[in-house]
Parts: structure tokens; sequence; C-alpha cells
């Protein structure tokens, strides 16, 4: 049995496939097994792993089953105790993926982990938080921020730990979805969210404390398959979601009519541009 399973879902990011898989090869110290769930890409993505990876195990899709639905294909699908979740705009250092599943084996009291993701440009990405509750969701979403600005930087500053420059190890609430590894039982995304907010759905079903490791880093390029209009919709489809199912439906409502004007100023600066 493989230390640890790596699941990459990816949509039309071939190059950067390619960088993160070969990056995964050169891991030290730990045996990995590699799906890689190909969400319908129309790049070659899927064309590429079977001629430059073939020990990888390409689970293709007929259609786009997004980040949520994707991770779960590939988790049924995995062998390994330990599970990663790993974007594939992601570079991981050879220590990095050994690092953290030895962390989670001497730590059972910890049920996540994740390292500390750098920009190509070797800034460190303020990555890990607070679970969004439903005051910062209502003024991180809609115009009402603007009229409580005060307010809003004070949620912002808490939920993302801002006296932490991500340096040192410390225990967060949530873990970024790019880079979480947990033991392959204790994780499954919700199927109801597509993109957006797993990370705080897991971390709602409080499974154990989770860590930052310093030590272990990784390079990752953000948002390289979600800079459209498309993604910005689902956003706000799969922030409803969330709101309704933990902080429920009047308040998912309340959020609905606050969040529209912001939703259709959005919409049109796409049109515009």
């Amino acid at each position: 049995m493989p230390d640890l399973s790596v699941i990459i879902v990816s949509y039309n990011t071939r190059e950067l496939l390619r960088d993160c898989l070969q990056s995964l090869w050169n891991s030290r110290g730990i045996d990995l097994e590699i799906i890689v769930v190909d969400n319908a890409s129309t790049d070659g993505s899927a064309d590429m792993v079977r001629a430059a990876f073939p020990e990888v195990r390409l689970l293709g899709q007929e259609q786009n089953t997004w980040f949520c639905g994707g991770n779960n294909i590939g988790l049924e699908a995995a062998s390994a105790e330990y599970a990663l979740l790993l974007n594939p705009d992601t570079e991981v250092a050879p220590d990095a993926l050994a690092l953290m599943r030895q962390f989670l084996a001497e730590h059972p009291d910890y049920s996540a982990v994740t390292g500390q993701l750098r920009f190509p440009d070797g800034e460190i990405q303020q990555t890990c938080s607070e679970v969004q509750d439903f005051a910062y969701l209502l003024l991180s979403n809609s115009l009402l921020g603007n009229l409580m600005p005060g307010r809003k930087r004070r949620l912002h500053a808490a939920r993302f730990y801002a006296d932490w420059d991500r340096r040192s190890d410390r225990d967060v609430a949530v873990v970024p979805g790019s880079c979480l590894m947990m033991r392959r039982a204790d994780i499954r995304l919700d199927g109801d969210l597509l993109l957006y907010f797993p990370e705080d759905a897991l971390a709602q079903r409080a499974l154990g404390k989770a860590r930052f490791l310093a030590d272990a880093k990784i390079i990752h390029h953000e948002k390289s398959s979600t800079r459209n209009w498309t993604a910005t919709r689902v956003y706000f489809r799969d922030m409803l979601v969330y709101c309704r199912k933990h902080y429920g439906s009047a308040r998912a409502l309340l959020l609905w009519i606050l969040s529209r004007p912001l939703y259709w100023l959005i919409w049109l600066k796409n049109r515009q541009g």
C-alpha cells in the first residue's frame, strides 16, 4: 500500500499540471499513489498525462465535475490511509509531503495538515483562516461592507490571523483545499458545493485540530483556471449553498438580497471588459 494518495483535479491546466506531476516524482521519503481526475479538459491535459506520466492513474470525466465532485471521485479510487488534495497549479518541494504525512502519523489528535504556499516569486501566500461566520460573509460579499469598512477590516484581520506571517508552524481552523492532507477516511467534500467553501464546510465538522507546517514548502500559481465570469458566478452560488447549510435559510435569503448589487456590478464590469 502506498504511503499517500495524491488527488489532483485538473481542468485545462496542461502545462501547470505537467510541472506539478514532475515535482511529485521528485518527492523524497514517501511512496505516492497519484490520481488525476481530468474534468473534460479541452487542452490535451489527459493526453499529456497518458504520454508523459503513464504511472499516474488518470480518471477522465465526460463532463466537468468541478472541484468537490472531482476530488470525491479521486478519493473513492484512492487506496492509501492518508490522502492529499492538491491543485494542479502547484509544485511541491522534495521533502514537503513526507513532512506533512509524518506529522499526521505522529499526531493522531490532528485531522488535517497543510504546508507553506508561495507565489512563484517567493512571496508567502496568506493561506489558512478561521471559519467564515455569517457576519464575515455578509460584509465581504455585499455593499454593506462599504458602509462598515472598519468592522469589515477587523473581521478580515481576525479571520486571516493578521498577527502571523506564515513563517512559523501554527494551529489553524481552515486548511486550503489547494494543499489539504487528511486521513482518507475523514475526507469527504460537500457534494452540493462545486468549487468554493469546501474547506470551511470540512472545518465545520470539527473532526480535529489542523496544523500549518512552515517547512513543507509548495509553489502555488493560484487561480490558474478560475479567472473568469463562470467562476465568479459559481462563487456566489456556492456561497449561498454554504450559508444556507450552516447558518440557516433566513440568513441565506438575507445574504442573497444584499449580495445581488455587488453580483451585478461584477457582471457589468465583466461585460464592459
